[in-house]
């Protein structure tokens, strides 16, 4: 078993930022006594009640066989509850094979908690399917077309054999199971149904994703409405508990009174500033191409091993503030109901003496490393031009270096989605 403390306390204290922090090994680590997790794409944690397990977290269909032998490997007791921290399909697409492992070995059905709106955002999935499928092979497809969630074939984003919710609560939960006695609490903060939970006797908070060893994912470009001062406010919540260990659903547990205090409180820190400086500049009646471009989070901030912007990042936050207290409207009078991009794209190629002239001067544009105006120009250019092979050579080109340049898997995936709908176009020439 790694010693998953002595790592994070050595990655925090010292900033080492060559250690992997978010691993996925699909082993299982003893943390505390009766305490273990197996990492995975998310964690799975188990408690040892003495009465059968409280597993956190189901992990999601792709890792679960592996996730439920590693566990296996450590307790045969049945699962007496599942808790979902939250109804992301990578915590709870494995809870079918929770279930039937429970099945084979003759155990009944576990209990299965979550809050409220669980069930809402499975209902919403369901009817988004095709959508979440897409969003889903743009945002991981970055890193690899083949992994991801919901890539490969899948034609349902939500997996039939999830379980439901037997119990639901709205504020706070207790849970007793054996001689464990844990706390569920509801915050908002990546999502609106999440859960973290309290162990007093060991001292210990179950994070779920309000600790991710990233940037916190508070603005998605491609997800639903996160809620960053919210977040920020459980944090706050937790650390007024004093926790001696901090558990997550990604990324290394942390341990150590003072050491958890920091980090709770850094994360917490950093939300409440990004925020309270995009409203400020909301109030003076800025507007979002004004805000996008002024509001940033210090390199040295974002250089802190649990705040690196590798998943999400501090841009899309100030958008996702910008959604939460100002609509959809970005200030600008012409994009209240503007023209088609097509339309704007004729103008515009037109002026520059044509499509592809037009796609040149952007692969000039990148080449001196503007890839922001870069990839607007051969946007206009390729939608001037949808099938022009020359022109999506540039454009695949543009959307290569500008992959390569960042650093948020958002961000990389997306940009990667739009160089691979040029290959094709390309290759069917």
């Amino acid at each position: 078993m790694a010693d998953l403390l002595e790592l994070s306390a050595r990655v925090i204290d010292t900033g080492d930022l060559t250690e992997r922090t978010n691993r996925i090994t699909n082993e299982l680590s003893e943390v505390a006594d009766g305490v273990a997790v197996v990492e995975s794409f998310s964690h799975s944690w188990a408690i040892d009640t003495g009465d059968g397990l409280v597993v956190l977290d189901a992990s999601g269909a792709m890792m679960a066989k592996d996730v439920v032998s590693a566990m296996r490997g450590w307790r045969t007791d049945p699962v007496h509850t599942l808790v979902y921290t939250h109804g992301h399909i990578d915590h709870v697409g494995g809870s079918g094979a929770f279930v039937a492992d429970g099945r084979e070995r003759g155990h009944r059905d576990p209990a299965v908690v979550g809050h409220d709106n669980v069930e809402a955002r499975f209902e919403r999935y369901d009817r988004t399917n095709g959508w979440n499928l897409a969003i889903n092979a743009r945002q991981f497809g970055g890193v690899n077309p083949q992994r991801g969630l919901g890539i490969g074939g899948e034609t349902r984003f939500l997996p039939p054999d999830v379980a439901r919710c037997t119990t639901t609560y709205t504020d706070r939960l207790s849970l007793g199971v054996g001689d464990t006695r844990l706390e569920l609490r509801h915050g908002k903060g990546e999502t609106d149904d999440h859960t973290w939970v309290w162990d007093a006797d060991r001292r210990a908070i179950f994070a779920g994703d309000f600790l991710i060893w990233n940037f916190p994912n508070a603005g998605n470009p491609q997800k639903v409405q996160r809620y960053p001062s919210e977040w920020a406010r459980a944090l706050r919540e937790m650390a007024a508990l004093g926790p001696e260990l901090l558990l997550p659903a990604h990324g290394l547990p942390i341990g150590g009174r003072d050491r958890v205090a920091s980090v709770l409180d850094t994360i917490a820190t950093t939300l409440e500033r990004l925020v309270e400086q995009v409203v400020e500049l909301m109030n003076d009646g800025d507007t979002l191409d004004r805000i996008v471009h002024e509001v940033t989070v210090s390199d040295e901030v974002l250089a802190i091993p649990y705040l690196r912007p590798m998943y999400d990042e501090p841009e899309f936050v100030v958008r996702n503030v910008w959604r939460l207290y100002g609509g959809w409207w970005d200030g600008n009078p012409a994009r209240l109901k503007p023209p088609a991009d097509s339309k704007v794209a004729g103008e515009v190629a037109a002026l520059a003496g044509g499509a592809l002239p037009l796609a040149k001067r952007a692969m000039e544009v990148a080449d001196g490393g503007d890839l922001r105006l870069a990839c607007q120009l051969v946007e206009w250019a390729a939608d001037a031009a949808p099938a022009d092979a020359e022109v999506h050579e540039i454009r695949a080109r543009i959307y290569e270096q500008r992959r390569k340049a960042e650093t948020s898997l958002m961000a990389k995936g997306i940009f990667a989605a739009a160089m691979r709908s040029s290959e094709e176009i390309i290759g069917g020439e």
